[in-house]
């Protein structure tokens, strides 16, 4: 776990140092991607939070439900945007999800 937390940060490291242009959507998609492996349970209250504000009180149940399901998604989508953070993938680094990272619900 010490050596992953290492590796995370002198990768992190290297991608900030380099980036300019299409480096800097890179270190984004990066930051992206590891922020959806470590936060991903943020989802279930964020989805709470969402449905609750669109839906009133019977979003609580519907948000609980997306929101676990969302945690795996996020997960597993943060797990692929860490790993393909050097490559355009989709053009021009777009996010994969929305919200962007998972905090971005509480706003």
């Amino acid at each position: 776990m010490k050596q992953f937390r290492t590796l995370t940060l002198a990768t992190a490291f290297a991608l900030m140092t380099l980036a300019s242009g299409a480096q800097a959507d890179s270190a984004q998609k990066f930051g992206r991607g590891l922020a959806g492996m470590t936060c991903g349970v943020l989802e279930l209250p964020g989805n709470i939070v969402k449905e609750t504000r669109a839906k009133g009180p019977i979003g609580i149940p519907v948000g609980l439900a997306l929101g676990v399901g969302m945690i795996v998604t996020r997960e597993l989508v943060g797990v692929y945007e860490f790993l393909t953070a050097p490559f355009p993938v989709p053009p021009g680094f777009r996010p994969i999800l929305s919200p962007e990272y998972p905090w971005d619900y509480f706003k």
